[in-house]
């Protein structure tokens, strides 16, 4: 499994990197001279990076060998990150967040499937899981750890840790990862199938919507704080330590819970309501926000597995595609959540009025989950009774 501990090292790294600059905001946006609706904006290049990278690269690079790309995808991320690192201007630091965003696309998805390759179908669940929880220990421990690096030193420092992490990584899987088989070609009207189907679209357009309430508001989680409670730039990094372990309570909880149960339609209507309640109650408790904040991220990250389970039951054939579909869901839904906030802010709306309007959207994505899921009353026996990998092994929050 060493070979597996490396790619979790890639991951960790790639989970800190999407999320540590919610927390950097206001001082990437001091040291640049500008705003940070306006910084805000690295984070809709990376996540928009981040979703078209790894479907077009699947799509131009059929037979090419995995362990080949994987290895090119981590050291375009780690330039990328460098690049952030050094960046002068605004100009530069939207390019460079734009080059890693492509390069951790990519390596998210390869990765995955090369640790179900690695492990064998014996120890497929762990590996996968060991990659999954690579990515939410690097936005559980190295987000406030960065954010608290950032604030003893500079931003560049913690943009200088990513790098150097990405490198450890990068040279372990050049010296230790073996050939990969590849897999096999998907036919091209399974990809556009995919886009076509009208059981997989609600289920995908679910994920979008709760991409865009989620992390759309992550993003800008610094300006919301001190807006409803009062909470300094020095301040945020307890609050980002609850959403985090909220977070891997959730992915941790939410596989076991869809094996034992089966109801998957009844975990994502439960999960989508507690999405909205977190997220609405934010300006109500302020400074004391944490309880909300444990409950945001655990319903954020929890939210995908039974998502992703359902889509493999109702994929069939083209269940590979709609996973890949719904991934690239949310890293556009991050994108657009941040962007549209971003220019909302810009506009001139308050920073304590981004939470109600990421409820509305969460709530918009229950309204879609409820009449889409309404069908016979055997649907969460289907996803039950779903062929595939292990649930642990269907959630990749990227």
């Amino acid at each position: 499994m060493r070979k597996i501990w490396l790619l979790m090292l890639g991951a960790f790294t790639l989970g800190l990197d999407a999320y540590v600059m919610a927390g950097l905001l206001p001082v990437v946006a001091d040291d640049l001279d500008t705003t940070v609706s306006l910084a805000g904006q690295m984070v809709t290049v990376f996540t928009l990076a981040y979703a078209v990278s790894a479907p077009l690269v699947a799509g131009l690079s059929a037979g090419a060998r995995p362990r080949m790309l994987i290895i090119a995808a981590l050291s375009v991320f780690t330039v990328g990150n460098a690049l952030t690192a050094l960046a002068p201007g605004l100009a530069v630091l939207l390019l460079s967040r734009a080059v890693a965003g492509a390069g951790a696309g990519v390596y998210s998805a390869l990765s995955t499937a090369a640790a179900a390759t690695l492990a064998g179908p014996e120890r497929r669940g762990r590996a996968l899981a060991l990659v999954m929880g690579g990515m939410s220990s690097g936005t559980v421990l190295g987000v406030p750890l960065g954010v608290l690096l950032a604030d003893h030193t500079s931003w560049r420092s913690t943009m200088w840790l990513v790098t150097g992490l990405g490198a450890v990584a990068l040279a372990g899987l050049a010296v230790g990862l073996p050939e990969i088989p590849a897999p096999p070609a998907v036919p091209v009207r399974a990809r556009l199938g995919a886009l076509t189907d009208r059981a997989v679209l609600p289920v995908v357009s679910v994920s979008f919507l709760g991409a865009v309430s989620s992390l759309g508001l992550y993003t800008y989680l610094a300006p919301v704080l001190e807006a409803v409670g009062g909470v300094g730039e020095g301040d945020v990094a307890p609050y980002l330590w609850a959403w985090g372990i909220g977070g891997v309570l959730g992915s941790v909880l939410a596989g076991p819970l869809v094996d034992r149960t089966g109801r998957v339609l009844a975990l994502v209507t439960g999960v989508t309501a507690l999405l909205v309640v977190s997220e609405a109650s934010l300006p109500l408790l302020g400074a004391g926000a944490f309880p909300a904040l444990v409950v945001w991220g655990a319903a954020g990250w929890a939210f995908q597995v039974p998502q992703q389970h359902r889509l493999l039951a109702i994929g069939a054939e083209r269940g590979t595609v709609a996973l890949a579909l719904n991934n690239s869901a949310l890293y556009l839904g991050s994108a657009v959540g941040s962007g549209v906030a971003g220019l909302a802010l810009s506009a001139g709306l308050g920073a304590g009025a981004l939470p109600w309007a990421a409820a509305g959207v969460a709530a918009l994505g229950l309204a879609v989950h409820l009449v889409a899921g309404r069908g016979p009353r055997g649907a969460d026996r289907r996803c039950q009774d779903a062929p595939g990998v292990s649930t642990l092994g269907t959630y990749e929050h990227s």
